[in-house]
């Protein structure tokens, strides 16, 4: 990742805290994406759970098919907002919801075969309509490949997805594909480790589906990547099961990996027996809200780890709960009122998970546009944001 090109995008006049999008290096991610489709094949969907800036959605439907959501809101939200493929899949359906869900969806997936029989009739009723929808269910291979269990979908007592034994004597009538979800941050070596356990033990009800969906945790777009090998997994496994119309893969991360930061801002430096500490205007608990419980460190441009530069902070938020610190970073110069952190890689997992804890503000959202280098703020927010989510 070029980081230092963030540094070197003009700042004057924005707003922090401030999430910018680089629409360069979005594009940059789909077409490494598209390079997959072409020599596999296979659509790559957008996983609106990690990513879901609709005003870039214009660029992203150039490049890819369609979004998967895990709820209504997303469904509509991809059907309105994206305009091509929605597929939908959740652990559970609610009954007021089902029929809006399958409106807005061309694939629906069900998570059980309660599930799927529950809304059967609901699909049948759509499908009578003239709404062209298909059915798949999700599987669970019971290998996964995460950096933690926390982040494991298919680890132990897991809710998603249904076990081989499951299927045994079960009518597949209506059901067009299978679904699993096995990865995150992973690599091509992970997916193929889990394709031949889904081979070993799904094989022969796969050879009777019209399509698979890999599911997502794929980080194609990081620089240490093996997208060839990717392809041919892909191609193999498609040569493997003839059958097999389509192949999808639903990437959140990767799609916007490394395309954008937040900028925050130093509001005071506060020095005492065990060291100093700046307070920022942002806060990780309500803003970054998966950082804390990621096993990794936040990467902060210019920052290195405590010691190894010689100004070292704790950096916490301006709210009232003591855990609310991004953690020990040191710095080569003092800090002080007024300076800005560009914090990396905050694209995704970042603005679909902010919250008003404590009453922040959450952060403005704006596209830096690389060709004339102007950032454009393309949404703020204030007190009637923070004042609707409640009673």
């Amino acid at each position: 990742m070029d980081s230092e090109r963030f540094s070197r995008i003009s700042l004057e006049g924005v707003e922090t805290p401030c999430f910018i999008l680089d629409e360069g290096l979005l594009e940059e991610n789909l077409k490494i994406l598209d390079l997959v489709q072409k020599k596999t094949g296979c659509r790559i969907l957008l996983a609106l759970k990690g990513f879901a800036m609709f005003s870039t959605f214009p660029l992203i439907r150039k490049y890819l098919h369609g979004v998967c959501a895990g709820s209504l809101h997303e469904a509509r939200l991809g059907f309105e907002e994206f305009g091509r493929e929605v597929h939908t899949y959740a652990p559970a359906f609610r009954d007021s919801e089902i029929g809006e869900v399958i409106k807005y969806s061309d694939h629906i997936v069900f998570n059980s075969f309660s599930q799927l029989r529950r809304f059967a009739p609901a699909i049948e009723k759509a499908r009578a309509a003239g709404k062209k929808i298909e059915v798949g269910i999700r599987i669970n291979p019971e290998h996964g490949e995460a950096p933690s269990e926390h982040y494991n979908p298919c680890g132990a007592g897991s809710r998603f997805g249904i076990h081989v034994e499951e299927l045994h004597g079960q009518s597949l009538e209506g059901i067009r594909g299978l679904h699993f979800h096995a990865l995150c941050e992973k690599y091509s070596d992970s997916l193929e480790r889990v394709l031949d356990v889904v081979n070993e033990k799904f094989g022969k009800y796969i050879r009777k589906m019209r399509w698979v969906n890999f599911g997502g945790g794929h980080l194609i777009t990081d620089k240490g990547y093996d997208v060839e090998h990717l392809c041919r997994l892909i191609n193999d496994f498609r040569d493997r099961y003839p059958n097999i119309e389509q192949v999808y893969l639903e990437p959140g991360e990767a799609v916007a990996f490394n395309a954008g930061i937040l900028v925050t801002t130093v509001l005071d430096v506060k020095s005492g027996r065990e060291g100093n500490a700046a307070i920022l205007d942002f806060s990780p608990e309500a803003h970054l809200s998966d950082i804390i419980v990621s096993p990794f460190r936040q990467e902060i441009l210019g920052a290195g780890m405590p010691g190894e530069h010689p100004h070292k902070y704790l950096l916490g938020a301006p709210t009232c709960s003591a855990g609310d610190v991004l953690g020990e970073y040191s710095f080569f110069k003092p800090l002080k009122f007024g300076d800005r952190l560009i914090l990396l890689n905050m694209a995704v997992y970042s603005m679909v998970k902010t919250s008003n804890f404590c009453g922040v503000r959450l952060p403005d959202i704006a596209i830096y546009h690389p060709k004339t280098g102007d950032v454009e703020v393309v949404r703020k927010f204030g007190y009637e944001d923070f004042k609707n989510r409640l009673s």
